[in-house]
């Protein structure tokens, strides 16, 4: 549940009296004085959001320009534009700087909205020769529309707006490609890591920074309520719902074909102990553990995630939409299931809960934890599917098999789980007929000879004065007295 959240005015009322303040008419001094005393007050009584502060120092800038007609002193009020036009684009951009790594100021600005020309005046006013008076002045005058296309009026009418949608993610597959051939590279020469050092180095960068614009590109609200609705362990509980929704788009990625499950049906097998070939671990395990290090709930959405590809979705419910992913081999890109696809997504989840080091100080009980998770997943998983085809669930049955091998209790619960459902179909013949026959002659002649509905309630009746003793309260009903008569199962008795 959202808390409730402080504001500094009173009703929409006052911020909307502000707004036509401000914006009402561009040449009325008097009215941003206005503007510029209110805000000011909310200011000194309570935080207030970066807009308004943001609007509260442009707007004192152009009051003060327009106030000082005919004055040669342009210097201040250049220095004061560049100041404020910096504190708007740093305040919009700094909290959104999410990842390990920091990303380039103009990308942000690009998914907010913000004119790019006002991330490159910020950087001239910075670094570079202060901007003449006439280019602040109308970075000040783009800077206020702005606030009042993407604040003011969703804060004014919130229920009319349409939601934005989300920015376009720049495809994580190069990346990932890039990433791969660069691990294999050093995997087959030892001497080349050191080479590739740098570019591997680059590689994990880039994949944290697409981490970090997935997060600012998802829906809060569908994240939030697809998080709620996942059969998630304590780990997720508390996990920001735009980076368990970013995480889990980078789980889809890796889950592509020529990602974790190699394109090659040959690669895919599983080693004895029921863990990944030992040269996907080499490729695959170094970029787990880098994100591991920046994100510590990635290792149970990663499982989780493999858990929910191997058991096939209810028919009857929808599923979780596909993320649009294009596979790292150009010459595969189907996305058909297949078992040894599956058996390979079963031993990586095998590894990740068995093997794969989430902490330096990681105990047997952490361990123990995880496998239980994952276990209860499966158990779910299968038990609610509705499939009943036993090759639909080979790698989830195989994988909670290993699971519970190691723990007693499980072991026993799901053997009854794992045990085959006999279901063979009866081949009739023709003595089935004959009896089938016999038994509706049977219950005809039995139908003709049984008493009337009163003979029955009298016999009844008898029977029961005679020979029964009900409890007190209780009484049989007549069909005189009560209106009571013999009916099937479902249709009234009182007639």
């Amino acid at each position: 549940m959202r808390l409730p959240r402080r504001v500094p005015w009173a009703s929409l009322a006052e911020l909307d009296q502000v707004c036509s303040w401000i914006y009402a008419d561009e040449n009325d001094l008097d009215a941003k004085v206005l503007a510029i005393n209110r805000l000011a007050a909310w200011k000194a009584t309570t935080t207030i959001p970066h807009a308004l502060e943001s609007a509260l120092s442009i707007l004192t800038v152009i009051v003060q320009d327009a106030s000082a007609q005919g004055s040669s002193s342009f210097l201040s009020l250049r220095q004061a534009y560049a100041a404020a036009i910096i504190r708007l684009v740093n305040g919009l951009v700094d909290p959104l700087q999410l990842g390990a790594y920091a990303r380039s100021i103009a990308s942000i600005a690009a998914q907010l909205g913000l004119p790019a020309w006002l991330v490159e005046l910020r950087h001239a006013a910075t670094h570079e020769d202060l901007p003449s008076i006439d280019v602040l002045r109308e970075a000040a005058r783009d800077s206020m529309s702005w606030l009042l296309h993407h604040y003011f009026i969703p804060a004014l009418n919130p229920s009319n707006i349409e939601p934005s949608k989300a920015p376009k993610l720049r495809p994580l597959y190069p990346v990932l490609a890039q990433y791969k051939s660069l691990l294999k590279s050093t995997n087959r020469d030892a001497s080349l890591r050191t080479k590739y050092k740098q570019e591997i180095t680059k590689v994990l960068r880039d994949i944290e920074r697409w981490i970090s614009e997935a997060k600012l590109a998802s829906d809060i609200t569908s994240a939030a309520l697809d998080l709620d609705d996942t059969q998630a362990d304590d780990d997720i509980d508390d996990v920001d719902p735009r980076e368990w929704s970013a995480l889990n788009r980078l789980c889809d990625h890796l889950l592509e074909k020529g990602g974790l499950v190699p394109v090659s049906k040959k690669k895919r097998s599983p080693s004895n102990t029921f863990d990944p070939s030992s040269s996907l671990l080499a490729i695959w395990s170094p970029l787990l553990t880098h994100i591991h290090a920046h994100h510590p709930s990635f290792p149970s959405i990663l499982i989780s995630r493999l858990i929910t590809v191997i058991i096939p979705p209810d028919q009857d419910s929808p599923s979780h939409p596909p993320v649009e992913t294009i596979s790292l081999n150009v010459e595969d890109d189907s996305n058909t299931r297949d078992l040894s696809y599956e058996l390979c997504i079963a031993s990586w989840a095998h590894w990740m809960v068995e093997s794969f080091v989430c902490s330096s100080g990681e105990e047997e009980e952490d361990r123990r934890s995880r496998r239980a998770n994952a276990v209860a997943s499966l158990v779910s998983g299968i038990g609610m599917a509705k499939k009943s085809n036993e090759t639909d669930h080979r790698a989830a049955q195989h994988l909670l098999k290993v699971l519970c091998a190691k723990d007693p209790n499980m072991q026993q619960a799901s053997h009854l789980l794992l045990q085959p459902i006999t279901s063979s179909t009866p081949s009739w013949t023709a003595s089935d007929l004959t009896t089938m026959s016999e038994r509706l002659d049977t219950l005809l002649a039995a139908s003709e000879s049984r008493s009337t509905p009163e003979d029955q309630s009298t016999t009844i009746t008898t029977i029961t004065t005679t020979e029964l003793e009900l409890p007190k309260g209780w009484k049989l009903l007549d069909s005189v007295r009560d209106g009571w008569r013999p009916t099937p199962i479902g249709v009234s008795c009182f007639s």
